[in-house]
């Protein structure tokens, strides 16, 4: 088998092909980027005889389409914007495919996988993508679910990468119109910074207050449960303290709308050029925490009675005691590690559905993915209890 790591030599995606190189059984592991020197210096990193370049635009459909060819799965670590332009170029190609996003891009190229019966999984890291995995594991042994509240914390800095600094402002644009909650049997719109709620993390993050942001959960779980009778399901978010003030800042100033503006006779948008400066500066390539934190917690019915199922996960500390985890690190392998190993399930044919599919049709047995994140020092806990009466009056 073979496998096309597009956007390979992104801090990301590097720690997915890392992880193919120590756990999968690819015969041939392609690090496709357009920026030949660090992809290159990737190969070298990896130091592994599978593992190749070539350099690749995914803007140029036909070439990058020839280039993907003959491979079994396209690792997509693209940004967001390009999405819609690697998922046709994947379609075309023949091949299946699996991305971080999940933004909807992919969705128009869902009758060209069935025909070719290749599979797209759109949205598939730590969140949404494993995120989906705990939530389903709950409501799997639930007779009714009546609520999900999917939560994360993402310690990283603001910009360390231009996709991330993407995502950013992509999450907080006072105009997006998927920034929505499920209730009552309809998706809602809200605006940035909607309900905020207290979410206890496990140590080292502790407590962190975290708002409604533009995720596939929302919309991917109101499907998968809607015959458990699901009324709510809000997905929210985190990045440090520091950062959640300057983008709280910048929504209320109203750069978030980045306006355009002219600077010594220029036009620029001025998020576009705080964006910029954040790549460029110190302050935003640093932070004093790192790593991940996932918290989801669904309510429901089992045996007639009324629990709560929270389930959270832990990882390697990034404080430098644990080789390969240090700092940065210990974001990106936990976001790069779910995406590797459904990358590995799919091209070993253990996703049966084709066409651009959702993280609960391509995995109905979570429990696939927690044992093989364990293998990885990566662990998901859960802590169920009976809601008493007494309890339920401190939620209304």
């Amino acid at each position: 088998m073979k496998v096309f790591c597009l956007g390979g030599a992104g801090k990301i995606c590097r720690e997915a092909i890392l992880d193919l190189v120590q756990y999968s059984n690819f015969e041939k592991i392609t690090v496709a980027d357009f920026n030949e020197q660090e992809g290159k210096d990737v190969v070298k990193w990896l130091n592994d005889p599978r593992v190749d370049f070539v350099q690749v635009d995914v803007t140029d459909i036909k070439e990058t389409v020839l280039k993907m060819k003959g491979y079994d799965i396209v690792l997509d670590g693209t940004t967001i914007k390009l999405n819609g332009l690697s998922s046709e170029c994947i379609a075309k190609a023949g091949c299946h495919g699996i991305n971080l996003n999940g933004f909807g891009e992919e969705n128009k190229w869902n009758d060209l996988f069935v025909r070719n019966g290749k599979t797209l999984l759109p949205g598939f890291g730590m969140t949404p993508g494993l995120t989906q995995m705990m939530a389903m594991h709950a409501a799997n042994q639930m007779d009714t679910v009546e609520s999900v509240r999917v939560s994360h914390g993402s310690f990283r800095p603001i910009a360390f990468s231009a996709s991330i600094a993407e995502t950013t402002t992509y999450e907080y644009d006072p105009e997006l119109p998927t920034r929505v909650v499920f209730e009552d049997g309809e998706m809602k719109q809200v605006p940035p910074f909607a309900r905020p709620r207290r979410i206890q993390l496990p140590e080292p993050y502790g407590e962190t207050i975290q708002y409604i942001i533009p995720h596939a959960e929302t919309i991917t779980l109101s499907k998968a449960l809607k015959d458990k009778g699901i009324k709510l399901i809000e997905t929210r978010g985190t990045w440090p303290e520091k950062n959640m003030r300057l983008v709280k800042s910048l929504f209320d100033y109203g750069v978030l709308r980045n306006t355009p503006i002219m600077v010594n006779g220029k036009e620029i948008g001025i998020m576009d050029c705080i964006s910029q400066y954040l790549l460029e500066s110190e302050e935003g390539q640093q932070t004093e925490l790192y790593g991940y934190a996932l918290h989801v917690e669904v309510e429901g019915t089992k045996h007639g009675k009324q629990v709560n199922h929270t389930l959270y996960h832990t990882h390697p500390a990034s404080d430098g005691s644990i080789p390969g985890w240090e700092k940065l690190r210990a974001y990106t392998r936990n976001v790069a590690t779910p995406f590797a190993i459904a990358a590995i399930l799919i091209a070993n044919g253990q996703v049966e559905k084709h066409g651009v599919i959702t993280p609960e049709e391509a995995f109905p047995n979570p429990s696939l993915l927690f044992e093989e994140l364990k293998k990885r020092d990566i662990f998901v806990h859960e802590e169920v209890k009976v809601i008493k009466k007494e309890d339920v009056l401190l939620y209304l």
